[in-house]
Parts: structure tokens; C-alpha cells; sequence
């Protein structure tokens, strides 16, 4: 098998152990899943080895599989690489990258702004995977990842670019109604604003203590950053935030920061960009600066409560 249709389907059967379907990465490349199967069915006659088990109801990695499946992220990651750095050199910033990032965060401060990365790099273009979930720029052969809270150690490169902290906040009309809370325990009068429990981001729970907690009226719980912004906005209740989400519209009068004693102290988290290789490629140095400066230092949801009197965090970048 020539070279070229062996990384092409190398390239296929990563996507498969990744999705663990055939019809979902046929779906994704516009493709009918026998077509997909096809390519695996001859990556393994020119192996010599199955790399899958198949069923009607799983599509499981053989032992092989797993080995393959762990060089061939590296090979891909490694050609990618390659073909960036010989392009840059003709071409400076151009070609596809790869970014994954929380959604809402994309949503308010990474896509407002590609307009402009475009008409600054017309060469570049942005494949952009809106996730809560930890993802694996090595396994998963993104150039980037947009981290948001606490980082993990690891053996990846972060840079970190911004501060984060959480504010508990409300409309002024919702104050007005229901009263100012001045500690934890008068919560228990109001009607909160909360996070689906996960394991990704703060909710109330993890910053009042459990006496307060158990008398909490929730009035929303959802995972999704944005949609717990609008039902604050809407004045629905009191919400625990975090400041790059609702920074401005504190700024501007639309919320109002809370200041309660009586809640768990938090841990400092922060804003990262993650990668794995060790020499950004010139796209991804492009994207990088672009984003630091379309946040600002310290970051413009920062300033603009420290404008409207709030204590904003400094940005520890």
C-alpha cells in the first residue's frame, strides 16, 4: 500500500478508536460507514493484525490495536508538525488549527474575535471544539486547549494567561425585591442559581458550608455557564460565577457583586493555554498573541469591575 493511503487511513482508524464508531466518523467526514470500514479492513490486511473487535453492539480495540493506536497519535501529531513548520517557512501564518475550549468562555471572549485573527492571517483557519470535558491535546491531536480553572500538573506545556475567581452576584432589581444578603446564612430567604453537579466547575455547594447548603432554595441548576448568566440577568435568583462570565455585565450595571462572609474560602484558579509541543508551531504563536490581546492584561472583564468598584482579581498571567 502506497504511503499516502496508509496515513490516510492511520489517520481514519485514530478517529474510529476515538469515537469507538464507524458511523460516527463517517457522519463527521460526510461518508457512509462502510466506507469508513473499508479503510480500516485494509489498514488491517497491510498490518497483517486485527485492530478491532467487532459486535453489533461494541467496536473494542484489539491488544495491537491499543499498541497501534498509541504510536500512531504521536506519528500524526508529529507530521502535522512537521507539515506547519515547512509551510510557515513560505507561507508564515496559515493552515488549520486545532483548538478545544470550555464553550461559554469560547462564546464570550475566543469567537467575538476571530474576525479580526482572520483579517490579520487570511491563511489561518480555526477548527474550534466547544467542551466541558478535560481534553488530551496528544490523544486527541489539538494544537491548543483553552483551560479554564484549576491546572493540573502534567507532562503538557500551559501558559497561563489570565486569573479567575468566582462572584456571587445578582441583578439590582432582584436586591431591590428580596433584599441584600450580608452573610452565608441568609441565602436560606433567597432562591440561588446553581451548576449541574459535575466535576468541572465551582458550584454552591463547594463554597457554602453544609449547614447552609441543605437550607438553599435552588431555583436553576444547569451545567452551561451561558444559560446560568441569563437566568441571573433575568433576575431569577443569586448566582455563583465566574468573573470572566459576568465581569462585564457587572461592569456596566446590569449585576451586582455580593460580598458574604460566611462562605468556604476559594482556591485561586486561572486560564490556560495547553499544548504538547514543544515549540508552538508560528499559527499557534499567532493565535496565542491574538487572544492575550484581545483579553487585555489585566483582562477587560477585570477592569471593568474594578471600574464599577468591584474588588477584580489581579491577573496573575
Amino acid at each position: 500500500m502506497e504511503f499516502v493511503r496508509f496515513a490516510e487511513n492511520l489517520a481514519t482508524f485514530v478517529d474510529v478508536a476515538r469515537a469507538g464508531s464507524f458511523s460516527a466518523v463517517a457522519r463527521r467526514k460526510g461518508q457512509v460507514a462502510s466506507s469508513v470500514a473499508r479503510q480500516i479492513d485494509a489498514l488491517e490486511r497491510e498490518m497483517g493484525v486485527a485492530l478491532f473487535t467487532r459486535s453489533t453492539r461494541a467496536l473494542v480495540r484489539t491488544e495491537a490495536g491499543d499498541l497501534l493506536f498509541e504510536r500512531a497519535t504521536r506519528i500524526l501529531q508529529e507530521l502535522n508538525e512537521t507539515r506547519d513548520a515547512v509551510t510557515a517557512l513560505e507561507q508564515g501564518v496559515s493552515g488549520r488549527l486545532r483548538v478545544a475550549c470550555l464553550p461559554a468562555f469560547a462564546r464570550r471572549h475566543v469567537v467575538p474575535h476571530l474576525g479580526s485573527l482572520y483579517a490579520q492571517y487570511p491563511g489561518l483557519t480555526v477548527e474550534l471544539e466547544l467542551t466541558d470535558r478535560v481534553v488530551d491535546p496528544v490523544l486527541e491531536r489539538f494544537d491548543v486547549v483553552i483551560r479554564v480553572g484549576q491546572q493540573a500538573d502534567s507532562s503538557l506545556i500551559a501558559r497561563r494567561i489570565a486569573s479567575q475567581r468566582y462572584i456571587v452576584c445578582a441583578t439590582p432589581a432582584y436586591l431591590q425585591a428580596h433584599g441584600r444578603p450580608l452573610h452565608a446564612e441568609e441565602l436560606a430567604h433567597h432562591r440561588l442559581i446553581d451548576r449541574a453537579h459535575s466535576t468541572s466547575m465551582r458550584g454552591w455547594r463547594e463554597v457554602l458550608r453544609p449547614a447552609h447548603a441543605a437550607s438553599a432554595a435552588f431555583a436553576m441548576e444547569c451545567d452551561d455557564c451561558d444559560a446560568r448568566r441569563l437566568s441571573v440577568l433575568q433576575g431569577l435568583g443569586i448566582a455563583l460565577m465566574p468573573d470572566w462570565s459576568v465581569g462585564e455585565d457587572i461592569g456596566a450595571g446590569r449585576l451586582v457583586e455580593l460580598l458574604l462572609e460566611g462562605v468556604l474560602p476559594q482556591a485561586q484558579g486561572g486560564i490556560h493555554l495547553v499544548r504538547a509541543a514543544p515549540r508552538p508551531p508560528a499559527k499557534l504563536k499567532a493565535f496565542s498573541a491574538h487572544l492575550l490581546q484581545s483579553i487585555g492584561s489585566p483582562p477587560r472583564w477585570q477592569v471593568a469591575m474594578t471600574r464599577a468598584g468591584g474588588p477584580a482579581g489581579r491577573d496573575a498571567a
